[in-house]
């Protein structure tokens, strides 16, 4: 059984203050999930040493949201691989929707930063998903398929076994709007017929891909439920602990239940 991960997106959010009270309390509540449930924080780059701090020698792991493909040069305001894990980061999110449309990242720039975050040592969580026009114009799968070939580009599966998918419907990020389970598991298996495919079943199988957009304590059991979703990349419900630490128990208690109420692998796909 693929283990859940359990993610929080902080976004341009947090001061020192409220931030390292946040990990704080996140350290504490996500402590007696440790074991079944893999517990990470994306706190913003100037943050990262304090939550690193508040965090440290606890279940919680520590990600940035962002990284540049270059090892360093005259870049100015971008962060390497290299200085993320000089922090304590051990993973990355990539390709999020609002770098790709806010900040006009292409699939070709993914490609590159997903490339250097894995050389480099990070655990990649790569992020897709389609726009409300394309998916009432039927062309969410298509989109998947867009994003995932073109951030997945020339990496090869045994560089890969750390990579992380996050499908993030952008017409439910921040919006209150949460795809249906239905919807939610039909991405999701979609995404892993297309690592099967395009790398082998073995590898599709341990592959997790979490499902993020409006997550919260309500809905949090009911997504991660579906066969192949495998933990959440949560946004504004993580900023306080007492709506994301349901979310990890959540998560926790379908990985105590096991198969019995959750199934694992492509079953089902056809």
């Amino acid at each position: 059984m693929r283990r859940f991960l359990v993610a929080g997106n902080w976004k341009m959010n947090t001061d020192l203050v409220s931030g390292t009270t946040l990990a704080t309390a996140l350290a504490v509540g996500a402590s007696e999930s440790h074991g079944e449930v893999e517990v990470l924080v994306c706190p913003p780059y100037p943050y990262l040493i304090a939550v690193g701090t508040a965090t440290k020698n606890s279940a919680v792991l520590l990600g940035a949201q962002d990284v540049y493909f270059e090892a360093s040069g005259a870049f100015t305001g971008e962060v390497s691989v290299s200085m993320l894990r000089d922090v304590g980061c051990s993973h990355v999110i990539l390709g999020h929707s609002e770098r790709r449309h806010l900040m006009g990242e292409s699939d070709e720039v993914v490609n590159k930063k997903v490339r250097a975050g894995i050389c480099g040592g990070l655990a990649v969580i790569l992020c897709v998903g389609e726009l409300l026009s394309e998916r009432e114009a039927g062309q969410t799968e298509s989109v998947l398929d867009r994003q995932m070939s073109g951030g997945l580009n020339g990496l090869p599966a045994e560089e890969a076994m750390d990579l992380v998918i996050a499908y993030e419907p952008v017409w439910a990020i921040g919006t209150g709007v949460t795809a249906s389970p239905d919807q939610a598991e039909s991405a999701h298996a979609h995404i892993r017929k297309w690592l099967a495919k395009r790398y082998n079943s073995a590898f599709s199988d341990q592959i997790r891909i979490l499902y993020g957009g409006s997550v919260k304590p309500d809905n949090a059991q009911i997504l991660m439920q579906q066969p192949n979703v495998d933990g959440a990349l949560v946004g504004g419900a993580c900023l306080k602990a007492e709506n994301f630490v349901p979310i990890i128990d959540a998560a926790k208690m379908l990985a105590l239940a096991g198969s019995g109420l959750r199934q694992t692998g492509l079953s089902g796909l056809s």
